[in-house]
């Protein structure tokens, strides 16, 4: 069926990239998360919007999801800005308010629900803890900071067992999957390397017995949840590409048959769980890069979403199953660019800017906002003395932090900084880098 489907539509809405997906418990509304700070929840049958409301977020929405047994009514969220929050809506169709659960002291990524509560969720950081939140609480528990050698390692996924509520499989900015935080997976070709290889991305299969591990740079990994610590992967999943941003995987199918994932060349690919073939590959992102997919909880539904600025609704409508049209052209062009990726100096931003560092300059920066307020003008490019003063701080902030970490000369990490300083500036008061 999978070898059928076909875009069925777009939904249009957001001004930014369509960073998070999820679909409510009966499958009935999609909700949405973007740049542009905006949680939409889609009629996608009819494709249109049935609410729209501002997350109160201040930075990029990473992930929106629908609290079971909460009638639709509780939607939370996670962002760049580290902030958890809640969306109260009514019946009627409107957003009574938002509010903040807690807080990470860096980008909150992924948000895992439990199945079988309407009011305990957990989140991850990248200031490596694991938070629970309980909306009855005022405040949330702080569950674990996952460390590695006595090093904090910053978080991008996490996933709630669908069959054990008590356990979590979590990963982030090194080569482990920790699973239930007593056993740790990793491909064992990654153990011990220099491999810059992380985990983007976590999940577990329909009933808790494997956890599928996306890496940047490297492939797609499996591993049975029932072996020891330490143990192997066995299945290995490859021919995409993931280095451009944080990017999903997923099971598809009732009894997770399918693995999902999308590709920096703008193509959804999906395998055959088993064997590993390559049984999908569909052109997703006009933008080139897709971070998103999410299965319809029953019906052989797929959403996705990646740069661009919709959110595209795949069904199996084809009479005759997709040719696979240039996809050994596509495989050998990602794997020429992984291998020039891997030939090249270390990537500046992420090598040299940590979790800490990005929400201290994103502080920093809001604070100066505030105190200069909303007075200049945009199209103009007026700025204020003040606003000019806080790029040198930040600059005089970030160089000696990148020159630390990168290794590269003076005026390289200078140049760095200085780039990443401006577009930090630009993201928060609302200008376009060129």
């Amino acid at each position: 069926m999978v070898q059928r489907f076909n875009l069925q539509y777009k939904m249009e809405y957001h001004e930014g990239c369509v960073n998070a997906l999820h679909f409510n418990r009966i499958g009935t509304l999609l909700a949405s998360g973007s740049d542009d700070l905006n949680i939409v929840l889609w009629n996608w049958i009819r494709n249109r919007p049935a609410l729209v409301y501002d997350s109160g977020h201040r930075s990029n929405v990473f992930q929106a999801k629908f609290m079971p047994f909460s009638g639709d009514c509780h939607v939370v969220s996670c962002a760049r800005d580290g902030q958890i929050r809640l969306g109260e809506l009514s019946l009627t169709g409107v957003c009574k308010g938002t509010k903040k659960l807690a807080q990470h002291k860096g980008a909150a990524h992924k948000l895992a629900l439990e199945l079988d509560s309407p009011h305990v969720f957990l989140s991850c950081g990248e200031d490596a803890m694991v938070f629970e939140v309980d909306l009855r609480q005022e405040k949330p528990n702080k569950l674990v900071q996952t460390k590695e050698n006595e090093k904090k390692v910053p978080l991008y996924s996490i996933n709630s067992n669908p069959v054990n509520s008590f356990e979590f499989c979590v990963g982030g900015r090194d080569h482990y999957i920790s699973s239930g935080l007593v056993k740790k997976y990793c491909p064992h070709k990654l153990v011990d390397s220099s491999s810059k290889a992380n985990v983007t991305c976590a999940v577990y299969s329909y009933n808790g017995t494997e956890i599928l591990g996306s890496y940047n740079d490297d492939d797609i990994y499996s591993f049975s949840n029932l072996d020891s610590d330490g143990a192997e992967y066995i299945h290995k999943y490859g021919g995409h590409r993931n280095n451009a941003t944080v990017k999903g995987v997923n099971y598809y199918g009732p009894r997770s048959e399918f693995v999902v994932s999308g590709s920096d060349c703008g193509h959804i690919y999906l395998w055959d769980r088993e064997t590993e073939d390559i049984v999908q590959f569909l052109p997703g992102d006009e933008g080139g890069v897709i971070n998103v997919l999410e299965p319809h909880p029953f019906a052989p539904i797929l959403a996705t979403s990646g740069l661009d600025h919709d959110v595209k609704v795949w069904v199996p409508t084809e009479e005759e199953p997709t040719q696979l049209k240039n996809l050994k052209k596509t495989i050998r062009q990602n794997r020429k660019e992984r291998e020039e990726e891997r030939l090249s100096e270390p990537r500046a931003l992420e090598d040299m800017i940590d979790g800490h560092m990005l929400y201290y300059l994103m502080r920093q920066i809001h604070r100066a906002r505030r105190r200069v307020g909303h007075f200049y003008d945009a199209s103009n490019w007026v700025l204020s003395l003040e606003i000019l003063f806080s790029i040198s701080s930040l600059r005089f902030a970030v160089w000696p932090h990148c020159e630390a970490k990168s290794g590269l000369p003076n005026n390289s990490s200078m140049s760095v900084c200085l780039s990443v300083s401006a577009s930090l500036f630009c993201l928060a008061y609302g200008f376009r880098s060129v």
